[in-house]
């Protein structure tokens, strides 16, 4: 089947099995490597990307499913502002991930402060509930999106909300 959807930012078309899932297309069609292929039955995470404005695991997506949407992925994402305020604030907060967790954390985070622009130390953990990977402490994480909403209120207003 051949399918045309929006790829961070562009137009594209590719022709593929049905049953294919989307992490696999982007993958090998597409070389984007950032959403890893991990435990395929989406519990871990590593496969997020932003598929018509959520976040979600590219690998519980079939291709027939994609035509006509849009999918952004860290790369595309990596491109923005909004990814740099999340690299600032994890390096002020001394966040380090394994590599793996990396993509998956990045758009949990940008997914919450685009819902909560200044989420409560509750809503943070809410918001990282679907990431199996712990090799950051939950506090970090916390300090971290603290950190990057103030970050963001800076960039965008000048000042702290």
């Amino acid at each position: 089947m051949t399918i045309g959807f929006i790829l961070n930012g562009e137009d594209v078309v590719v022709r593929v099995d049905a049953n294919i899932r989307l992490i696999d297309i982007l993958r090998r069609d597409f070389s984007l490597l950032g959403a890893k292929a991990g435990c395929l039955c989406g519990r871990c995470d590593a496969c997020s990307i932003i598929f018509n404005g959520e976040v979600v695991k590219s690998c519980l997506i079939p291709a027939f499913r994609v035509h006509g949407s849009e999918v952004i992925t860290i790369e595309g994402f990596s491109q923005n502002n909004e990814y740099e305020d999340i690299i600032t604030g994890f390096s002020q907060a001394a966040v380090e991930t394994c590599g793996y967790c990396e993509t998956g954390k990045i758009l949990a985070v940008e997914m919450l402060l685009s819902k909560i622009p200044h989420p409560s130390r509750k809503e943070i953990l809410l918001g990282f509930q679907g990431l199996k990977c712990r090799c950051t402490e939950p506090e970090s994480l916390i300090n971290a999106v603290s950190a990057i909403a103030d970050i963001r209120q800076r960039r965008l207003y000048g000042r702290f909300s």
